[in-house]
């Protein structure tokens, strides 16, 4: 971190002498993704031009801009430290800060589910904003489906102007949604060679995967080979985390669902639960069903939170045996661990509490 600052001071005692110059003209971020003890990296993307499009005989125009990622990591920081950080030249937009992790152990934490994020901008700011009335957590866990579609250049400013004032507070752990198509935008802003990863915060293990294996590759037999070594990698991790005191996943899709049309969807993610009871999971957070639903099967929380401005479904016809809570309406979940208990709060769009339930640790 010092040489960053070094540079910030250098070019501001520069500025008397040397004419402004006007600076990157940032359309998304900065955020901070890959957030270790140690390790942070600074992310944020740039317009470099704006390319139009209509057909030889029309006058219909489309319009893209033409969008540059730009990053950098810094190393050698210190656990459970809050830095701030600046984009030289690109005056407020360009600053933010975020917290790193702290060491395994009783340090309090808290973060915040939220997805489908992708249509309805305006409902969209709105459940962002009531999320920032409760005050800013430690960091984000997106459940997929940012965009309507994920290789349009032009709707990844649209998320990030709408989430810039919370993302430039907390670090950002996303899960990749089926409306990303896979992008390489995922990769590039996100997550650079992987779409699952997992992190420790405190006494937690977080699991991020993707559940999206239509767009992960481009034939069956392709598919079947990612989500044979995506299960395996999951199984080995689960394995080698369980003396942590919570262990939490994340995906987009879920295995269960109270949206009758969709029900049997995901069989794929219905065959994990066996393992998610097996290696003790204390709660798994999906997307994808623009609503709310919680379930609890066998001591694991299954919680669905995709009201994130994506329009809205019904939840026609709830499992009676595992369902706690369901309700078509935009939301956000809250989670506040403090040792040996999680508090565990979803929270509707005009700020009425859904539900709310503990979860006793592991240990």
């Amino acid at each position: 971190m010092k040489k960053a600052y070094l540079v910030i001071i250098v070019i501001a005692g520069l500025a008397a002498a040397i004419p402004l110059v006007a600076g990157p003209k940032i359309v998304g971020g900065p955020f901070v993704v890959g957030v270790t003890q140690r390790t942070a990296t600074v992310v944020w993307i740039v317009q470099s031009d704006e390319i139009t499009l209509r057909p030889a005989a029309g006058t219909t125009t489309l319009t893209s801009p033409s969008l540059r990622v730009e990053k950098t990591t810094f190393t050698g920081l210190q656990p459970n430290t809050r830095y701030e950080y600046a984009i030289p030249g690109a005056g407020d937009p360009g600053t933010g800060s975020f917290k790193t992790i702290p060491p395994a152990g009783p340090t309090p934490y808290r973060f915040v589910v939220y997805g489908d994020t992708r249509t309805r901008h305006d409902v969209h700011q709105r459940v962002i904003g009531e999320l920032m009335k409760h005050g800013i957590p430690d960091f984000i866990l997106h459940t997929g489906d940012m965009v309507a579609e994920g290789n349009d250049s032009s709707l990844w400013p649209i998320f990030f102007g709408i989430e810039k004032d919370l993302l430039r507070q907390a670090a950002f752990f996303p899960a990749l949604g089926n409306h990303e198509r896979n992008t390489h935008y995922f990769n590039e802003l996100f997550r650079e060679g992987t779409t699952c990863y997992s992190f420790d915060w405190g006494n937690g293990h977080f699991i991020v995967i993707n559940s999206d294996i239509e767009n992960a590759a481009g034939n069956e037999r392709d598919r079947n080979a990612f989500w044979t070594a995506q299960t395996r990698w999951l199984e080995d991790d689960l394995l080698t985390h369980q003396k942590s005191d919570y262990r939490f996943l994340v995906a987009h899709h879920p295995p269960f669902t109270a949206v009758t049309r969709r029900q049997g969807d995901n069989p794929h993610m219905t065959a994990l639960v066996p393992m998610f009871e097996k290696y003790h999971v204390s709660a798994a957070f999906f997307g994808h069903d623009h609503n709310y639903q919680h379930y609890l099967k066998n001591v694991v929380q299954y919680v669905t939170t995709g009201g994130g401005g994506a329009p809205l479904y019904d939840v026609d016809i709830p499992s009676a045996e595992i369902t706690q809570k369901v309700a078509s309406v935009e939301n956000f979940v809250t989670v506040s661990v403090n040792r040996e208990i999680a508090k565990i709060k979803a929270i509707a769009i005009d700020g009425r509490t859904l539900e709310e339930f503990d979860i006793k640790s592991s240990k």
